[in-house]
């Protein structure tokens, strides 16, 4: 798998620089698989987002906001770029997207989508979902969640995916139309295979073990870098407190009054600087709460594994007592207690004809549970395999994008700590004048 990866172009949309000119192109990191047919024919954007009101379905007035897809060909002819198709959709049809590709496609780790309300929140970010800057950051979430499934080799081409990008109004339809619904399995039933699975798998073990345990790890490391931003966000703003003082000293005194006045201005400044620093953290958070909720989805994969066994399970057992009862019927003899033993010897044995019957009806039934044992033994041995190559696939994604992300998260602090040397050295020199 990693071989097939490396062999195509793949283009890594991150940035470790935090220059003001390009801190845009550090909101998204995402591994882009250009090989993917269907990014070779399209680029695909999330342009803006829009607040709207309306009535929902049960009559009520309700704000919400919406969200604009912009798709064009990726390359056209005389170098002017065509104009774009757009639709809009709401932040629902991305769930039912989503949804939809983690029932059809059950061996495969479906990108999440960004939050829908905030999580771990420091005391001046919002946690309202209208919030301009919380949109603003869900926007590029959904963006990069349509580039993550456009750049997945089996997900970029289906049908109501595309239809997704395309189709403003009939979309919806279609995808209830495809039944997926019914096809999903239920918690109780999940809950049920994960508890009576008797031979589980053991990757799939430590799969999801590793996933529990890289959910706690992000958890911590987010809660941290929450209270750390609150703490730090305490910080600068006392260096606004040093500009107050050094300006209000300047007015009482006359050789030292350009120095204050001076040194003031850099604690303001500092001071100021905080609000975009802390936002650019925000998108930092965003990358590592993308993979805290790429848990879920592998987590996901492994219930999808631990349903698919248990049933092959039950299968083979049901098989196995159904060849036992054709065992004890043929020679008479009953291994364990049962009713129709009981019965046999209160009201006399079954005539030639009756235990003939019940020999026919075995084994067309033992015939039948031992097709049924190795369809769900193919199902199982499929989903294994194309789970795996899923699985190694975004091994190799993640390792790179935390990569990205962690170098990126350093050198914004090296730029910050150097910032406030700046600043004091600023200060030094305006003290050293006075």
């Amino acid at each position: 798998m990693a071989d097939s990866v490396s062999s195509e172009e793949v283009a890594v949309i991150s940035n470790t620089d935090i220059t003001s000119t390009e801190s845009e192109n550090n909101i998204i990191n995402t591994m882009v698989e250009r090989g993917t047919a269907l990014l070779r024919k399209l680029e695909i954007n999330v342009a803006e987002a829009e607040k709207r009101t309306g009535k929902n379905t049960v009559n009520m007035q309700e704000t919400y906001t919406v969200y604009l897809i912009e798709i064009r060909p990726a390359e056209t002819e005389g170098g002017t770029p065509a104009a774009p198709d757009t639709l809009w959709r709401r932040y629902s049809e991305f769930e039912l997207l989503r949804t939809y590709l983690l029932v059809t496609y059950p061996y495969i780790i479906i990108p999440p989508l960004p939050e829908k309300r905030a999580e771990f929140v420091w005391h001046k970010l919002s946690a309202d979902n209208l919030d301009p800057d919380f949109v603003e950051r869900r926007r590029v979430g959904l963006e990069n969640f349509l580039l993550r499934v456009a750049s997945h080799p089996v997900l970029s081409n289906d049908k109501i995916f595309f239809l997704f990008l395309t189709e403003e109004k009939g979309w919806r339809d279609a995808v209830l139309e495809t039944g997926f619904q019914d096809k999903a399995d239920s918690r109780l039933k999940s809950l049920s295979a994960m508890f009576r699975v008797k031979n589980p798998d053991k990757r799939f073990t430590a799969l999801k073990q590793y996933s529990d345990e890289l959910n706690s790890v992000i958890s911590q490391l987010l809660r941290i870098r929450a209270r750390v931003a609150d703490r730090l966000y305490g910080v600068y703003k006392v260096h606004g407190n040093y500009g107050r003082v050094f300006s209000e000293w300047s007015a009482i005194e006359k050789e030292m009054g350009d120095g204050l006045q001076s040194a003031g201005h850099h604690m303001d400044t500092y001071a100021a600087s905080i609000d975009d620093i802390l936002e650019e953290e925000e998108h930092f958070a965003d990358q590592l709460k993308e993979y805290l909720f790429y848990t879920d989805a592998v987590r996901s994969v492994c219930r999808k594994h631990e349903l698919i066994q248990y049933e092959l399970e039950m299968a083979a057992q049901d098989l196995a007592q159904k060849k036992q009862q054709k065992e004890e019927l043929a020679t008479g003899t009953m291994r364990i207690f049962s009713l129709k033993g009981m019965t046999s010897k209160l009201f006399g044995q079954e005539s030639p004809e009756q235990k003939e019957s019940r020999l026919a009806a075995l084994e067309q039934s033992i015939q039948e549970g031992e097709e049924t044992v190795k369809e769900k033994n193919t199902e199982c041995q499929e989903f294994v395999r194309a789970a795996w190559d899923d699985i190694e696939h975004f091994k190799e994604q993640k390792d790179k994008d935390l990569r990205e992300a962690l170098i990126s998260y350093a050198i914004m602090q090296i730029s910050m700590c150097k910032k406030g040397i700046q600043v004091w050295s600023n200060a030094k020199e305006c003290f050293s004048k006075m």
